[in-house]
């Protein structure tokens, strides 16, 4: 049923890979807000409330590292779990850790595996500072730097 395991704004200026991400975590229960780019996240965070906030990082208007700044910077929205879903490179991940970000998926990704990132940046907020369920995910999934997931994509 959706809603059940919490809300998620998904942000990528391609259709097809919203509309992918949002049919998988709606089949898990998650309830699914899009926006197109970051300037319409930012427009919209307030109103949706999400537990979670995924971003592509090359996006018109407001690019996805831009758009997690603004959102560590909001009061409001601060200690909302972000993730970045993108094909970053180096410098955008070093970025996006300086932006705040939670956690990198790379593209192209397994739909089981971004269900498993927004599963556990779910868990990290429920915890309200507790550790992130240690051991929530098969040995290899994740590499663990300076608090920051790395989850790397399929091939």
């Amino acid at each position: 049923m959706p809603g059940l395991s919490g809300r998620v704004l998904v942000v990528d200026d391609n259709k097809v890979i919203r509309q992918l991400i949002r049919v998988n975590l709606e089949l898990e229960g998650f309830e699914v807000v899009t926006a197109a780019d970051g300037a319409e996240c930012l427009e919209i965070v307030h109103r949706v409330r999400p537990d979670v906030v995924t971003l592509d990082v090359v996006m018109p208007r407001l690019d996805g590292l831009h758009t997690a700044a603004r959102l560590r910077a909001d009061a409001r929205t601060h200690d909302i779990p972000i993730a970045i879903i993108s094909a970053c490179t180096q410098l955008e991940v070093d970025s996006g850790r300086s932006a705040g970000v939670d956690a990198f998926l790379a593209k192209p990704f397994e739909p089981t595996e971004m269900v498993r990132v927004v599963r556990r940046l779910m868990r990290r907020r429920g915890a309200e500072g507790g550790d992130p369920s240690p051991g929530a995910t098969a040995p290899g999934d994740v590499e663990a730097v300076r608090g920051v997931e790395f989850i790397y994509g399929g091939e």
